[in-house]
């Protein structure tokens, strides 16, 4: 078995890697965290040039039709640039949704413009529970008139503030399983009865506001796949937002640490390298077990969506609450290991520090991908037959 990217996908993390480097400087990011839009439109326009933007779609609508380690490689890369804009809501969340039930008109309107870099989009999923399942979806869509009619509103929802597209998920029937009865619609940002409010968060990069409806009105066109049976869809989304977070925060805490080891070389006390004192060498030694450690899990869980394994769903969990935690305390041990300044807002590693902890909490945190892990382990299927 080989475990080593192939050239293809070296040359394609390769590209992300010189792009971002040489349009998303630290500077070009504060500058963009001051930005009310939150993101650049001329590096998105490069990244849609590129064909970063239509990496996953499918050739038919403009995209190179790539797998999940492909979206990975490049996820990394933004991670380690800190990346500040709609990449991940566009290209994971509304692509997949899309590319998983939407109808043809859809497909033709909105995944075409998704790989030509001509419409942002984003999924608006969390509500007041700020649960990542099914049980926290309230909003109510009434059928009437041939129309459905949204009501009520949605937390945290990623760069919906700039979005052209916007997925909802609302309930349109009640049932006792909260997994039935969930739909997809589809709102364009000039929907009459949308309003946003901007949230004030710890991680400036990944803007996310407040989305009300109110009475919103929308035909039976803006249903993406099955009435009541949207879960199924949203379901498989957010595995793949939870591998492509976890490839954002691995590059992160990839980066936090090579910034680590660099300055442990040059930053002298007492005379000489910090980097020859004993717990400044336990610490990197820690990032570095933490980062392969988080390396293994993000691209076997990468690999596991694109060949439909068995275990695709347990290894998505596992990478999503494994590499949050890792993320967190190798970014936070970064800030140790440079000592005062690590704390400063000049200086860059709190950037990364805040990227990954507000990732660590979207799409189901530790907590919630653990409960998914049991749940994978107890199901009957994983229960050996007895002889």
């Amino acid at each position: 078995m080989d475990f080593d990217f192939t050239e293809e996908q070296l040359m394609l993390r390769g590209l992300a890697r010189e792009l971002l480097t040489a349009e998303c400087p630290p500077t070009e990011v504060r500058a963009q965290m001051e930005d009310a839009r939150g993101y650049s439109p001329s590096l998105w326009r490069q990244l849609a040039e590129t064909g970063l933007l239509g990496i996953a779609v499918d050739e038919a609508h403009g995209g190179q039709a790539l797998g999940m380690v492909e979206l990975a490689l490049v996820l990394e890369e933004m991670g380690r640039a800190a990346y500040p804009g709609p990449y991940l809501p566009t290209v994971v969340l509304a692509a997949s949704a899309l590319a998983a039930g939407g109808s043809r008109a859809q497909l033709d309107r909105y995944l075409t413009g998704i790989a030509d870099g001509s419409v942002v989009a984003t999924l608006a999923l969390m509500e007041d529970r700020l649960a990542a399942g099914p049980e926290g979806i309230e909003l109510r869509a009434r059928a009437q008139g041939g129309e459905y009619v949204l009501t009520g509103h949605k937390r945290f929802v990623p760069f919906g503030h700039v979005a052209d597209l916007i997925l909802v998920a609302a309930r349109t029937s009640e049932a006792t399983d909260p997994r039935a009865g969930v739909t997809i619609f589809a709102l364009d940002r000039d929907t009459p009865g949308i309003s946003h409010q901007p949230n004030v968060q710890i991680d400036l990069t990944n803007k996310t506001s407040t989305l009300t409806l109110e009475n919103v009105r929308v035909g039976a066109d803006a249903v993406v796949g099955q009435v009541d049976g949207g879960w199924k869809i949203l379901d498989g989304v957010l595995r793949r937002a939870s591998v492509a977070a976890a490839a954002v925060m691995l590059g992160s805490a990839r980066k936090c640490m090579e910034l680590s080891v660099e300055y442990a070389k040059v930053r002298e006390q007492f005379g000489q390298p910090i980097g020859t004192f004993q717990a400044i060498k336990h610490a990197c030694a820690e990032m570095l077990v933490e980062v392969e450690n988080a390396h293994g899990a993000t691209y076997y869980a990468a690999w596991a969506l694109d060949a439909a394994a068995p275990d695709a769903a347990f290894a998505a969990s596992v990478a999503k609450s494994y590499v949050g935690e890792a993320a967190r305390k190798v970014c936070g041990s970064a800030i140790q290991v440079h000592g005062g300044i690590g704390f400063t807002w000049e200086y860059d590693l709190h950037l990364y520090f805040k990227q990954a902890k507000l990732l660590e909490a979207l799409y189901g945190d530790a907590e919630h991908h653990r409960e998914q892990v049991l749940t994978e382990i107890l199901a009957p299927a994983a229960v050996p037959a007895l002889a």
